[in-house]
């Protein structure tokens, strides 16, 4: 109490003449970074310019621009640009995924219903290709056995890059129903690497669209070319 009192009575002597340093020496913080005086007014406008013209560059970028997702603006011209390009090649790679054409079992039926004159992904930029040369993306669709796990890895491994993985149902999950079988994989991710799961036995047709789209979203943060530009 004494000690609050004693700080109180400070405060009420050192408000009425509101210096620099009074403010220093009540704050305890140096006197450089108080912009309290005439003189210093410009420096401290100076200072704030940039923060808001940070501001106004991820209003225009937007939440899911790919400079602000490491936290940190552009911080020259060249990476401004870059990010720009970055923004660009993500926006054509998310309008355009072409899944593989591929079904193990009876998820495939959905999958096949959303790609359907019902559900038309194709409005997406979505489009099965059968070919794993033309295709960036692969739906596991189903329960995978030991046995077709090197033909899934053999057709992963000729797509191009970029390429994603969608995990579809339970099986692919994690087994399933046949989590303790001997002739089941327990989950796809120990074959190739899976960035979107889609729970579900077997999940919807508006589940399965409902995960492309989160996969767009990735898509779209991405950043291929920012992160070469910054080595």
């Amino acid at each position: 109490m004494l000690r609050l009192s004693s700080t109180l009575a400070r405060l009420a002597t050192a408000v009425p003449t509101l210096t620099p340093a009074g403010c220093s020496a009540l704050l305890r913080l140096p006197s450089a970074s108080l912009h309290t005086s005439t003189d210093s007014s410009e420096p401290a406008a100076a200072e704030s310019a940039p923060v808001a013209g940070a501001g106004t560059q991820g209003a225009v970028a937007g939440p899911s621009s790919s400079a602000l997702v490491a936290g940190t603006p552009p911080s020259n011209k060249g990476e401004y640009v870059v990010a720009k390009l970055d923004d660009l090649v993500n926006w054509a790679r998310k309008g355009s995924i072409w899944p593989m054409t591929f079904g193990l079992a009876c998820c495939a039926v959905e999958m096949m219903q959303c790609a359907a004159a019902r559900y038309d992904v194709d409005r997406f930029g979505i489009i099965f290709r059968p070919s794993p040369r033309q295709s960036d993306c692969m739906i596991v669709a189903g329960t995978l056995t030991n046995k077709m796990a090197p033909a899934l890895r053999k057709v992963y491994d000729q797509m191009p890059e970029p390429r994603w993985v969608v995990s579809m149902g339970s099986c692919a999950n994690g087994g399933g129903y046949y989590h303790y079988s001997y002739a089941v994989v327990r989950g796809c991710d120990r074959i190739v690497p899976v960035d979107v799961y889609v729970p579900g036995c077997p999940p919807t047709a508006e589940g399965l669209m409902y995960g492309l789209l989160v996969l767009q979203k990735k898509v779209a943060r991405s950043q291929g070319l920012s992160a070469w530009y910054r080595k």
